[in-house]
């Protein structure tokens, strides 16, 4: 199915001969292919936090705020997200400057194959020698995760109970209006002070609506957690190939010692069969000797690779991490004090409605 309520508005200019930057067509994206593009960057760089998506359904919503994802509402903000994520990826040192991504936004077509070490990033290693920083880091990206997600929660349940607080207020606005009826000298007082009513009543509506911009803020931090862990399981997975790699050099030095001493000092098949069958001949162990020999420089010159490209992995995934964290600090500063401000002007308006009540009571 085309996924109508999914597709981002972008744009390419070129410029003329005097300098000016017209727009001369446009692009229509799926939610599937800004799926690819992230797979893709995940894959091709496993040291960075990539940029998440936004959420492809809706979560943490209030009870009267629709979870349908096709609810024009939800696709604007979700649109919003999508130009967000471009935005990351663009202002990002590295990723900016990657050509599938230039692609993404200049090319009408845009196919990517995700090959098998995409799946390898979602698997769990168990290594003997963890990396205690990497331990630290995913187990603080499981308690950002949480502790956003209760936020979030919470947040959600305020608003339900704030919007039923508002609309009682309408209650005010029918009863004034009823009883101005019947009242001369009061009558339009009354009449006045519910129409003050009535306007704080239906605020709620455009503020919650702001407010889900703020939340949609979170949940970007939310899964940016995502990234966070991906970046530890690549190091995972780098580590245990790096252990693996170790301990069949070991064996394979062992097996070529117990060949020149002639000494077996663990239980082996080949131990088994020798004794069973009788034993090789000269010629035979020389050329196992020789093989054995050539397999270990082999192994070596892998294990040296394998220790330079893990050092160079975490060399650069900390400098992204430490990147990462100053955008998160001053992304949540910014965004927590941006839904104070709104809080504190929500009150402010709802002082200035009892203040307008407050005079039209004080003509009657």
């Amino acid at each position: 199915m085309y996924e109508t309520c999914v597709v981002l508005f972008l744009f390419r200019s070129v410029e003329h001969t005097d300098g000016q930057s017209v727009l001369t067509d446009s692009l229509w994206r799926r939610y599937s292919e800004f799926e690819l593009l992230r797979s893709y960057l995940l894959v091709y760089y496993p040291h960075i936090v990539v940029p998440p998506l936004p959420e492809k359904r809706a979560e943490f919503v209030w009870h009267k705020l629709s979870a349908d994802n096709m609810d024009p509402d939800f696709v604007e903000r979700r649109r919003i997200g999508l130009e967000n994520f471009l935005l990351r990826i663009a202002s990002h040192p590295i990723l900016c400057r990657d050509k599938i991504f230039y692609l993404f936004l200049t090319q009408v077509f845009f196919f990517y194959l995700a090959d098998s070490r995409l799946k390898a990033l979602n698997a769990t290693f168990r290594v003997k020698n963890p990396d205690k920083r990497f331990t630290d880091l995913k187990h603080y990206s499981d308690e950002l995760q949480s502790v956003i997600s209760h936020l979030l929660r919470v947040r959600a349940r305020v608003a339900d109970r704030l919007y039923g607080v508002y609309k009682v207020h309408g209650n005010y606005g029918r009863v004034f209006s009823e009883w101005s009826a019947i009242e001369k000298e009061m009558g339009d007082g009354l009449q006045s002070a519910g129409h003050h009513m009535d306007v704080y009543a239906s605020s709620i509506d455009d503020i919650l609506e702001d407010e889900e911009h703020y939340a949609d803020q979170l949940k970007e931090y939310l899964f940016y957690a995502e990234a966070l862990r991906a970046v530890c399981r690549k190091h995972e997975l780098m580590q245990y190939d790096l252990e693996m790699a170790a301990q069949d050099l070991a064996s394979k030095k062992q097996q070529c010692e117990e060949l020149v001493t002639g000494t077996v000092r663990t239980f082996s098949l080949k131990g088994m069969t020798t004794k069973l069958f009788g034993q090789e001949t000269p010629e035979q162990r020389e050329a196992r000797i020789k093989v054995l020999e050539e397999q270990i420089n082999e192994g070596e010159q892998q294990l040296k690779s394998k220790n330079l490209e893990g050092r160079e992995f975490v060399k650069n995934a900390w400098a992204d991490i430490e990147r990462f964290k100053e955008q998160k600090n001053r992304d949540l500063k910014e965004a927590l004090i941006s839904y104070a401000v709104m809080q504190i002007s929500m009150c402010k308006k709802g002082i200035q409605v009892w203040t307008n009540a407050k005079e039209c009571f004080s003509k009657m």
